[in-house]
């Protein structure tokens, strides 16, 4: 039996001051999180010319190295108990991991080939995890309140969208499809840097959240107790739904760009925009939440994505301002996608620690960053040889033909318009809203 550590509970609000240097390592980590989903496949399957299912499959084997290193980081994240801090320790010996794993990743040796793909991409992925991972539980912890919790993902996805745009931004403006010394490359360095430089600030600012188990379960009823979480459960798959409808395109949106709008030179503003919109769709998201609860927010935005995007497939080549449109639109609800499920994660975490008495939450962002990783393993292992067998060819000059050019705007944006309706079903009427989620804190502090 743990009792807790001392020094008060987690906060109902925090400072500006301690909320934007929480939030600072954000922007590093989705400049290296983004590259390895969207950029990374068409670099080494158009740039460096591998084949694109072969890439597809590379990148399916990191995402199954996920599966193992995932769940062991959560446990470890939850378990070692140093004076320094559990989440502080684990985040901080992850930042040079992740440093060193971008640079070789995104500025790969000349005839780096799939060897060196899956190496570094499954380095850069544990790195990513092992620094993800604590990260997501010291903000979950930091703050216990409903709306609170929601300021802090606010906060911190906004920064995560400002790193994610300098990802656009650098990789294009000097060089994308340049072998060597690319775009990609400069990008590794800044992320290399800058994760080493904010992370130790984030360190050293940042207090560590008091850790309230009362109970240390063995590993086996710590997984009973996570499978009896119903909340958790039905949140998790929707996530899972959720990722794999945006994985799909995020994948597939320069080859569409390119090969379906005949618009490659506006591959990067049209991304630009798209996660610019998002940076405005923060904000609106935290306002919608306040007004209908964080669940019932994420579905509705959930479902204007779906009306909105359906058209994407209709549009003829050319169609430059109608798709301009459809990203800003879906990229201002991104923002709902971005900021509300990881504040609902905690709220669905207060449910376990109620029940058990043990505070994993380092296990359970754990499964969800398993999850984000699977749905966009998924996309990429099933849709670049899927968009092969249709005959679809990435290279910049081929000559794909009529079903081809189909088969990728179909499984760019109807797919994925499935997949939200069922994630939307599952949330509509999720039971943890802010009363629900007010009772498990008086039960977890009496």
């Amino acid at each position: 039996m743990n009792k807790p550590a001392a020094g008060g509970v987690a906060r109902t609000q925090i400072s500006h001051r301690l909320l934007f240097a929480y939030a600072l390592p954000a922007a590093p980590l989705a400049a290296l999180g983004l590259p390895l989903y969207s950029l990374v496949p068409t670099y080494y399957s158009e740039t460096l010319g591998l084949p694109i299912a072969s890439v597809g499959w590379a990148l399916l084997l990191v995402r199954l190295f996920d599966a193992i290193t995932d769940p062991l980081a959560g446990y470890a994240a939850d378990r070692i108990n140093p004076g320094f801090g559990r989440r502080r320790l684990l985040f901080l010996l992850s930042l040079p991991i992740a440093a060193l794993s971008a640079l070789m990743l995104y500025w790969p040796a000349d005839g780096a080939g799939l060897a060196w793909l899956a190496v570094w991409g499954m380095l850069t992925s544990l790195g990513f995890t092992l620094a993800v991972v604590p990260y997501s539980a010291w903000g979950a912890e930091l703050v216990s309140d409903y709306h609170g919790r929601t300021r802090l993902t606010s906060a911190r996805e906004g920064l995560t969208l400002l790193g994610t745009l300098v990802a656009i931004v650098l990789p294009f403006a000097l060089g994308f499809e340049r072998q060597g010394f690319s775009g990609l490359a400069v990008l590794g360095i800044t992320v290399a840097v800058l994760l080493l430089v904010f992370g130790g600030l984030t360190v050293w600012i940042v207090p560590e959240p008091t850790n309230l188990t009362r109970n240390t379960l063995p590993l086996r009823e710590a997984l009973s107790c996570l499978g009896r979480n119903k909340p958790f459960l039905r949140l998790i798959a929707a996530f899972f739904l959720n990722g794999l409808a945006n994985g799909i395109p995020a994948t597939l949106f320069l080859y569409f760009v390119s090969a379906r709008l005949q618009l490659p030179d506006m591959r990067g503003p049209l991304l630009f925009l798209y996660f610019l919109s998002a940076v405005a769709g923060i904000p609106l998201a935290a306002w919608t939440a306040r007004k209908l609860g964080k669940h019932r927010a994420w579905a509705m935005a959930m479902t204007v994505a779906c009306a909105i995007f359906a058209v994407a497939p209709m549009l003829p080549p050319g169609a430059l301002l109608p798709f301009a449109l459809i990203c800003a639109s879906t990229g201002l609800l991104l923002g709902f996608d971005l900021t509300l499920p990881p504040s609902i994660q905690a709220d669905v975490i207060d449910a376990d620690t109620a029940a058990s008495g043990d505070q994993r939450s380092g296990f359970y962002f754990a499964a969800w960053g398993l999850a984000t990783k699977l749905s966009l393993a998924a996309g990429v292992g099933v849709i670049f040889p899927l968009l092969e067998y249709f005959g679809f060819d990435p290279a910049p000059a081929a000559n794909n033909s009529a079903p081809a050019l189909f088969a990728l705007a179909a499984i760019y944006a109807w797919v994925p318009v499935v997949l939200k309706l069922a994630a939307i079903a599952l949330m509509w009427n999720f039971p943890l809203d802010e009363t629900a989620q007010n009772n498990l804190r008086l039960r977890i502090h009496p």
